[in-house]
């Protein structure tokens, strides 16, 4: 697995990139190679692991605890950070829209916040999927429970054994053809930049989903309902309010 990770990604050459009458050119060597972006800046010398060498994208060179030392051990954790971070991505997406429709959009979803519309399938009426019962009307915690258990475990143990690519595809984190129906990673150069701006995104999207999880502790509501409360009164309702609290409660008067 590691050396067809370790093969999938080479160096990218320079691209070009046209907007309007304007030619961008972005050298690959930004994001790739000896030459990128480190995580210390012009102070990163001597401080880059000699097996962290720009192949693959979002590597800034940082492996203080040397927990990448090992090929398959690296490729392993690749492979995880990148399926978390785009389960990241559409977690927050998912946590966003039905509070903003609710709060913004006028639409009832019985309950918009993400953390407490899961409890309304112990309610008498049970769960309605986007507020309407002709989508899926659930009113089993159990019956759900082994519904995802069974499907999720069916499609991650497909995955694993190569599902639709065969049992040894080039990159399975990338498989290309049928998963890319619009054709965005067909110019290598356009791909190596897109594989940059979905773990830069996704990295980031990781950080919301932790900020949502202790906002939600701290709290009791939902990021955009703390995002207008803060907008409306920013000296008021900040983080610095919660530094000394924690699930509510003040450790330092």
């Amino acid at each position: 697995m590691a050396t067809s990770m370790s093969t999938s990604l080479t160096a990218a050459p320079r691209a070009t990139v046209t907007r309007g009458n304007k030619q961008v050119t972005r050298a690959a060597i930004e994001w790739y190679g000896p030459d990128r972006a480190k995580w210390l800046g012009p102070y990163s010398g001597g401080a880059v692991p000699s097996y962290l060498t720009g192949e693959f994208a979002g590597d800034y060179g940082w492996d203080t605890a040397g927990l990448s030392a090992d090929p398959e051990t690296f490729a392993c954790y690749r492979e995880c950070e990148l399926m978390h971070a785009r389960w990241a991505m559409m977690g927050v997406v998912g946590c966003l829209t039905p509070e903003i429709l609710s709060k913004y959009g006028g639409v009832e979803f019985g309950e918009a916040v993400w953390f407490k519309a899961g409890a309304q399938i112990f309610s008498d009426g049970g769960l309605d999927y986007l507020g309407n019962p002709a989508f899926v009307h659930a009113q089993s915690i159990l019956a759900i429970v082994w519904i995802q258990a069974i499907l999720m475990g069916l499609a991650e143990g497909y995955r694993i054994g190569g599902g639709p690519l065969g049992e040894d595809p080039v990159d399975a984190m990338y498989p290309g053809g049928s998963f890319d129906p619009m054709g965005m990673a067909d110019d290598p150069d356009t791909f190596a930049e897109l594989k940059v701006k979905e773990i830069k995104n996704g990295r980031l999207a990781m950080f919301a989903m932790t900020g949502f999880f202790v906002q939600a502790l701290q709290t009791g509501k939902g990021p955009v309902e703390c995002w207008a409360e803060h907008i409306a009164d920013p000296f008021v309702n900040n983080g610095f309010v919660y530094a000394t609290k924690f699930l509510g409660v003040s450790y330092y008067n």
